[in-house]
């Protein structure tokens, strides 16, 4: 494994130990960890760091290099929050508009007054289908069988996040307010205009350079199972539910299939470089703007850190918070941070995917931070190996 350093800039505001953060990219291959992975760092409206170390395919027989796309999983969701974000501040449309106003059929099973904020804060219910017989490759019924249904929550009275299902009713709403599925819109109002190289639904031209998906090793997966695993197992679960529909595996190879790569998927399929989703979130934590184009106005930012739900995720069994589509980190009676995924700046906001994959930004230093790899680990959040990358960051001088 030979870590590079591509870009090594000054920096202001706080200094990132970009020294201690590839110390720690580094003993992740040392520890057996990684198959391939990347890591981008921008502050400043510019790449300060990039690392890629070890191999793109299981056969190690291909070398990581800054090109190298990947799937992220959920980390999916934050580029399909902001297009969805980017939609309403064209079409000047409320967060708190009824998804019905736009989507009539999802009025049915009282469903009326369910608003758009409300799906992107996972406080709506609708984090699994009640009909477990539509096909995730199967959009329309996916998002028929949505609206035909009740919440299987109380609205609005806890969160629970919707790992499969969150990305149907944002593309659907895409569709009904611009006439277009959401990973077209994604290009066309954010990635294209700063030549992102990040995909939901990835032409077959890049397949050349996308890393292969590598499964968590079972030696991973050996140890006392959290409450979450416990209820990831159990039949009939609201875990097991919310994972397991629309229906069909989602397992590695699933993922690395041609035709799931370029579908467009938004809550799970995105696939690209870890400097195009750091730029990405670069341009969030600058406000809006970035290498002199402007994509959001400030109070669409701003939904973007604003504390729209925080406490004991019915699904996932832990404590989460999100913003308009955004995770953030919870906070405990006193207001401190439980955990520090996303490091320890208060507005600090991003999104994690399945496996590891951890991005976020962080306005008040104007930072921005990438980690993608193809080495999966079991969990839904990132567990040491991103942990210790943003605390190695976040550690002080260099």
């Amino acid at each position: 494994m030979n870590p590079t350093n591509h870009t090594l800039a000054p920096l202001h505001r706080i200094e990132p130990n970009l020294h201690a953060l590839q110390a720690a990219f580094e003993d992740n291959f040392r520890l057996g960890l990684e198959c391939g992975a990347a890591v981008s760092v921008w502050q400043g409206g510019r790449e300060v760091l990039s690392l890629t170390g070890g191999h793109a395919d299981g056969a190690r027989s291909m070398a990581w290099s800054p090109k190298t796309l990947v799937l992220t999983w959920s980390a999916t969701k934050g580029p399909a929050a902001a297009t969805l974000l980017a939609v309403c501040q064209q079409q000047q449309v409320s967060l708190q508009t009824p998804v019905a106003a736009f989507w009539p059929e999802f009025a049915a099973a009282g469903k009326s007054g369910l608003r758009i904020q409300d799906v992107l804060s996972h406080r709506a219910g609708l984090f699994a289908l009640q009909d477990h017989s539509p096909r995730f490759t199967d959009h329309e019924a996916v998002v028929a069988a949505l609206a035909a249904q009740p919440p299987l929550s109380a609205p609005g009275a806890a969160h629970a996040y919707g790992p499969r299902a969150f990305g149907y009713l944002l593309d659907e709403l895409c569709r009904r307010i611009a006439g277009q599925p959401l990973g077209a819109l994604w290009r066309a109002l954010i990635a294209d205009p700063l030549n992102l190289d990040f995909w939901i639904g990835l032409p077959e031209s890049e397949f050349v350079r996308t890393a292969q998906i590598l499964a968590p090793k079972l030696t991973a997966t050996i140890g006392e199972k959290t409450e979450f695993e416990e209820a990831l197992a159990t039949a009939g679960s609201p875990t097991q539910a919310a994972f397991s529909t629309p229906a069909g595996m989602l397992t590695a190879s699933t993922m690395n299939r041609a035709e799931v790569r370029k579908a467009s998927f938004p809550a799970f399929g995105g696939i690209g470089s870890a400097t195009a989703l750091a730029k990405f979130y670069a341009l969030l934590a600058a406000g809006g703007s970035l290498d002199g184009i402007t994509i959001f106005e400030p109070s669409t930012i701003r939904r973007m850190s604003e504390r729209l739900s925080d406490g004991m995720d019915g699904v996932l069994h832990r404590p989460t918070a999100f913003s308009a589509g955004f995770m953030l980190d919870p906070l405990d009676e006193a207001g401190k941070k439980i955990r520090e995924l996303f490091g320890p700046s208060g507005d600090a906001f991003g999104h994690p995917g399945a496996g590891g994959s951890l991005a976020f930004a962080d306005p008040a230093h104007d930072l921005a931070f990438a980690y993608v790899m193809n080495q999966m680990e079991p969990g839904a959040l990132p567990r040491e190996r991103a942990l210790r990358l943003v605390r190695a960051m976040y550690s002080g001088p260099q």
